[in-house]
């Protein structure tokens, strides 16, 4: 059974920097994604896809889509990895501050020495670019913090377990940290 893929890679006139799609987000953040027009955008789609897609080894890369939904798995990994690191037993407010803490930090795009996924993705090429990508990736990571929040803590003011389950798989075996 193969992998799910992104369904935003047959959208029109998406902007790509470097081979990383930047598809318009519902967001509350600034930074430089346009707003989307749908109730459904690549947030949402990687935290409805990531339990389904960690068990998964390999993935066929379709499209800048399917790029932007590997990075959104891969953070999302890395958020649970930190919420069961900290403290399983966070409450929502401490388990908000500890994403948010993530998804703020420095953290490395395509194209710079310390990022892990430099076989799969390209370098933006200059400068401009660059900082487009990187307050991009700030906006994606905050606001998937933000709903990753919401769904973990669904049922009340304890992490679900069936989304804390998942800090043990790997998905590609890759990490973003």
């Amino acid at each position: 059974m193969p992998a799910y893929h992104s369904t935003f890679l047959s959208e029109p006139d998406t902007r790509v920097v470097g081979n990383f799609a930047v598809l318009p987000l519902r967001t509350k953040f600034r930074g430089p994604a346009y707003p989307a027009s749908e109730d459904y955008d690549i947030l949402d789609e990687a935290i409805d896809l990531f339990r389904a897609n960690s068990f998964f080894r390999n993935f066929e890369i379709k499209g800048p889509a399917d790029r932007a939904l590997i990075y959104g798995i891969l953070f999302i990994s890395d958020c649970l990895s930190a919420l069961s690191a900290r403290n399983a037993t966070a409450d929502r407010n401490e388990a908000g501050r500890i994403l948010n803490t993530l998804a703020l930090e420095h953290f490395s795009i395509p194209g710079d020495a310390g990022f892990p996924l430099n076989s799969l993705y390209s370098a933006p090429r200059d400068r401009v670019e660059a900082e487009l990508l990187r307050g991009y990736l700030s906006q994606f990571r905050q606001e998937l913090a933000v709903r990753l929040i919401t769904r973990v803590y669904a049922d009340g003011d304890k992490p679900s377990k069936y989304w804390l389950a998942f800090t043990r798989r790997r998905f590609m075996n890759k990490s973003l940290s």
